[in-house]
């Protein structure tokens, strides 16, 4: 790694012994947009130092996994690189020989059960010979090191990280989220040793401009919009943040990793920027910032990521 690189690895991601940075890059595929952008658009947040990598087999149908594979070849050792298992209830094995055979890997660093905010699901997974035991036998395979979930649901993750199921657990944090992930299941994590990888800082983009989320603007506009990259020349009439602001937020509440979706370089330069800008804010400050957060959102859809989307 180059003594130039604007990141460097702070501590260690739980107990899974790899040392992460501040930030992490997720998904960024876009079938619009050339597989060879995309690849160059990832390979330019690990070349900045950014050493944890997302990505899903939903992730337009596989091809986020097809641009992961090909941008960490080389360079595949220094890095966490995370998928899915996006079918809940269906044989662990398989989705992940699926995978890996996307990524052009031989094992990824964590498999995770891909957005799992039921408690009945969860109940399921956890009985004998389901999917939990099922991945812990791919971790012994060595087809991944570690295992966890991503969720959408306080109590799942509060019952999961409990029950000792989990390596790493990846859950929304930042100025619009459900308190419970702050005041409950981020020191519940810290107190249990499971790594903490976050997402929504953004809110899906609604908090930095007019969208209802990702790349779906109010009315039709150009993908440049402000929350999904690019150039926009039509500014946000709805009350907004910064990247500043939201980024500030997120790392004063201090995840282990601050995933953030870095789709154009002009994105990943804004907040390559912010983290570098960081200073905790102090209590007014969050609260002025959560405060703005509620009429940021407003009027934008809802927000699939809390317990209540339409709070």
């Amino acid at each position: 790694m180059s003594n130039t690189t604007r990141f460097q690895p702070r501590r260690e991601l739980g107990r899974t012994g790899f040392i992460a940075t501040l930030l992490g890059s997720g998904d960024l595929a876009d079938r619009s947009v050339p597989f060879a952008t995309c690849v160059a658009t990832l390979r330019r947040a690990i070349d900045a130092g950014l050493n944890v990598i997302d990505t899903a087999p939903g992730y337009e149908d596989g091809y986020s996994e097809q641009i992961v594979g090909a941008a960490v070849q080389g360079v595949r050792d220094r890095l966490f690189i995370i998928s899915k298992i996006d079918e809940l209830e269906e044989p662990v094995a398989p989705q992940i020989e699926a995978s890996l055979a996307r990524l052009g890997l031989e094992y990824t660093d964590a498999f995770v059960f891909h957005g799992l905010s039921s408690l009945d699901i969860l109940e399921r997974l956890m009985q004998p010979g389901g999917g939990f035991e099922q991945l812990r036998a791919c971790i012994r395979a060595g087809k991944t090191r570690c295992g966890g979930i991503s969720s959408h649901d306080p109590e799942v993750l509060r019952v999961a990280i409990e029950a000792g199921l989990c390596d790493i657990v990846m859950f929304p944090v930042g100025p619009f989220v459900d308190e419970r992930y702050i005041a409950e299941t981020l020191p519940l994590a810290r107190s249990r040793g499971v790594g903490t990888i976050c997402f929504k800082t953004f809110g899906a983009g609604k908090l930095l401009g007019d969208t209802v989320g990702y790349n779906q603007p109010l009315q039709q506009r150009p993908r440049g919009k402000l929350s999904s990259g690019g150039v926009d020349d039509v500014q946000a009439v709805l009350p907004r943040l910064t990247v500043a602001e939201c980024l500030h937020y997120t790392l004063t509440l201090d995840p282990d990793v601050a995933l953030l979706g870095l789709s154009f370089p002009n994105e990943q330069d804004a907040a390559f920027a912010a983290a570098e800008s960081f200073a905790p804010f102090d209590d007014a400050q969050m609260a002025d910032i959560r405060a703005r957060a509620v009429l940021a959102r407003q009027d934008k859809g809802p927000c699939w990521w809390n317990p209540d989307p339409a709070a």
